[in-house]
């Protein structure tokens, strides 16, 4: 008679699969909760306790291990060594283990550790080749239906059953390490202050995606196991399956349109903005944002941080858009959008801050903390004679904020909380200023420019300067900085030095 040893923090379908096994003529072995609700359901089980003549110790956290649960999953019934050993010592065979963990992720504290549990799930995925494993109710189903079609479990399924255990406990140590570096206080003789020696990430298929960057390409969003995603609560409306790129520029529109606190909206093409505006409304502030650079925003992103109006579900169906995203919709807006079939509507809770910046290198990741894009501070400092008017201080934090998400070089133009010409992604910096004057078309005169960092010469001070611009904002630290601030003065352009330069890559 086949044995089955169920031990189960999630008993989701646990008295079902134990009856079923049960009705299939197993023998059941379980310890704690399990085997009480087991026994309770008037199903046979054997408590573990019985079967090692130990009860559970040390506060529940010695119960299943011992040599009597480990020889009978780790002993391989080909080996005859193994079988003498099972002979002498009274140990029998366990076919079947089905554990799934304490939820560490959901309260991560020492008492939500789990030993026991990977020490027995482990075990029988490393003798899968004679032992099934099951860490997942969902497979469940799957584990019933053959055993009753075969009898028994296929080497594939085995296979593949201890492939999801051995991902299952490698998510599980990452979280603990994660936690271990989340709520340790930094160090001075930490390696790289601020980054852990070391980054365990465990990954879990979230979702397929329509293609990768071009159609030739497979894609997927991954999810770091057991955490929360304002992805996976996301709620999609309508349009077509999402692709990659779909996924990477509203991520960085949905960001971007959270740093304004007045109605804002984002239009991004290519993971950078070509238009953003804030407004005293959601229409206005959609339809200033796309008179930035009308061009671009088609086929571009649309995010919006307040509710989407009916009023701006017509103002946005004018203009081909591959996703808008927004907290909610009006139910107007919704019938407005379902005319559009191709479009992808989305409403979603704000993004998380993110833990790290990584991108693949070969043989690993370049790792980086995020970059943490601050407004108007202490540090902020007027370095010409002209000051900068109250109105001109909320263009230049706007228009700073704006160009911390452009790809570098960048320089934005920007007039009443309004971008009017963004160049980005220059490998030099007068480029980029000449792409936003050509943009902008003489609607920023009188407004702000933003750099991303320092100007290396005048001759970007002195661009901005014919293209009207009458306030200018940049890190500063040049070696030519007091040219920088001379040509400013000449063309009486208040400047301002924030010390913090913002590139992106």
């Amino acid at each position: 008679m086949p044995t089955a040893l169920l031990s189960v923090y999630d008993k989701s379908g646990i008295v079902e699969f134990a009856r079923s096994l049960h009705e299939l003529g197993w023998n059941l072995v379980s310890s704690g909760g399990t085997a009480r609700a087991i026994a309770d359901a008037d199903v046979p089980v054997t408590d573990v306790a019985e079967l090692t003549g130990l009860p559970a110790i040390l506060g529940h956290r010695v119960v299943t291990l011992h040599p009597k649960i480990h020889g009978g999953i780790l002993a391989d019934p080909t080996d005859a060594e193994h079988v003498a050993d099972m002979e002498h010592h009274g140990i029998e065979p366990i076919d079947l283990v089905v554990v799934n963990l304490y939820p560490f992720s959901s309260e991560p504290s020492i008492a939500l550790i789990d030993i026991g549990g990977p020490a027995m799930v482990r075990a029988a995925a490393k003798n899968h080749a004679h032992v099934g494993v099951v860490v997942d109710p969902a497979d469940y189903g799957l584990v019933l239906d053959e055993v009753r079609a075969a009898g028994a479990l296929s080497d594939t399924t085995r296979r593949r059953l201890a492939r999801t255990a051995f991902a299952h406990t490698a998510a599980y140590d990452a979280a603990i390490v994660t936690w271990f570096d989340e709520t340790t206080p930094a160090d001075a003789t930490d390696e790289v202050p601020g980054l852990p020696p070391s980054i365990h990430l465990a990954l879990e298929l979230a979702q397929p995606l329509r293609y990768g960057e071009n159609p030739h390409q497979q894609g997927a969003r991954y999810r770091q196991a057991g955490a929360t995603s304002w992805w996976d609560s996301m709620t999609q409306h309508g349009g077509k399956e999402l692709s990659y790129l779909n996924v990477f520029d509203t991520e960085a529109a949905w960001r971007l349109v959270h740093r304004f606190d007045g109605p804002a909206c984002v239009v991004v093409k290519h993971a950078n903005p070509c238009g953003v505006a804030v407004a005293d409304d959601i229409t206005e502030a959609y339809i200033r944002a796309n008179a930035c650079d009308p061009v671009s925003a088609f086929g571009g992103i649309v995010a919006a941080n307040r509710t989407v109006t009916a009023e701006m579900a017509t103002a946005l169906g004018e203009v081909f858009t591959e996703v808008v995203i927004a907290p909610d919709f009006e139910p107007e807006a919704l019938e407005i959008f379902a005319a559009k079939k191709n479009l992808r509507v989305m409403s979603a809770n704000e993004a998380s801050p993110l833990p790290f910046d990584m991108r693949p290198v070969d043989g690993g990741l370049l790792v980086q903390q995020p970059d943490p894009v601050a407004g108007r501070s202490a540090d902020w400092r007027v370095v010409t004679t002209t000051q900068p008017t109250d109105e001109q201080w909320a263009d230049l934090e706007f228009a700073w904020q704006v160009c911390a998400a452009v790809s570098s070089n960048a320089i934005v133009y920007a007039k009443d909380l309004q971008a009017h010409g963004i160049g980005a992604g220059q490998q030099n910096r007068l480029d980029s200023a000449r792409i936003a004057a050509e943009r902008s078309a003489g609607r920023a005169t009188g407004g702000a420019c933003a750099s991303d960092a320092f100007f290396p010469f005048r001759d970007g001070l002195d661009a901005a300067a014919a293209a009207g611009i009458a306030s200018v904002i940049q890190p500063g630290g040049s070696v030519r900085d007091d040219e920088v601030i001379a040509a400013a003065d000449e063309h009486g352009i208040a400047m301002v030095f924030t010390g913090q330069r913002h590139f992106r890559h």
